[in-house]
């Protein structure tokens, strides 16, 4: 158990020990006191070293399973998720949004090259029929565990040379890189297909995202389709009433 996390019960408070316990462990692994695929101390550990019975930090992990926060590997323990929280009101790339947190990005190439711009392709990004696309096809990695399934879509005069794109898209686009985006997030459950990219079973839920990106004079330049995984994603949205 890392020094730094301390819990101190209190009695006073209306909810009971476990819960107490979850929030204090949730509290830690987003202070970063724990880090992604860290082992968490055993119930057994945990117990004795926190002077409380194994019920309770057995109910406690169990929450914390149930939430997404940690995850269950059979016969080897409990590992600490490697949980991406994104805002909905910035624009940033995977890759830069992983870096900020301190996550190592990277990619699993699938495809990289040019095919005929499907007809909804042509729809978002304003292109005449049978115009070629550049679509690059990947599976997006933090620390080594897949996080998402991404087709990235754009024109052949805004990326001419998709081969030659390596980590973030954005980085190599430069001043060619959307400035805004429109986002569209819903839910579906996995086909054989996604399942076996996203290394989930068949039939779990995904978060499916659809992101057009527009340049400052208007011009759509990106289209991205996303199928992310729900245990690892959380997307934030502060809201203020007028």
């Amino acid at each position: 158990m890392s020094a730094v996390f301390d819990f101190k019960p209190d009695p006073n408070a209306a909810s009971p020990l476990y819960m107490q316990l979850a929030q204090s462990l949730a509290s830690a692994i987003r202070d970063g006191v724990f880090h992604a695929d860290e082992a968490l101390p055993s119930e057994r550990v945990l117990a004795e070293q926190l002077e409380l019975s194994r019920v309770t930090a057995r109910k406690a992990i169990d929450r914390l399973v149930e939430q997404g926060l940690i995850i269950r590997k059979r016969g080897s323990g409990n590992y600490i998720a490697p949980k991406l929280e994104q805002p909905l009101t910035r624009l940033t790339s995977f890759s830069e949004e992983l870096h900020q947190r301190g996550f190592v990005p990277s990619s699993r190439w699938l495809l990289r090259g040019f095919t005929p711009a499907a007809p909804d392709e042509q729809l978002s990004l304003e292109l005449k029929s049978g115009e070629r696309v550049a679509r690059l096809e990947r599976l997006r990695l933090a620390d080594s565990v897949v996080m998402a399934y991404e087709v990235s879509v754009l024109p052949q005069s805004v990326l001419p040379d998709p081969q030659k794109v390596e980590a973030s898209l954005y980085t190599h686009l430069g001043d060619r890189a959307p400035v805004r985006a429109l986002q569209h997030i819903r839910a579906l459950n996995a086909d054989a297909k996604l399942a076996g990219l996203l290394e989930v079973p068949l039939g779990a839920a995904v978060l499916f995202i659809t992101r057009v990106g527009y340049l400052a004079s208007g011009q759509a330049v990106e289209l991205t389709h996303s199928y992310c995984r729900s245990d690892y994603y959380d997307f934030v949205a502060e809201m203020r009433r007028d």
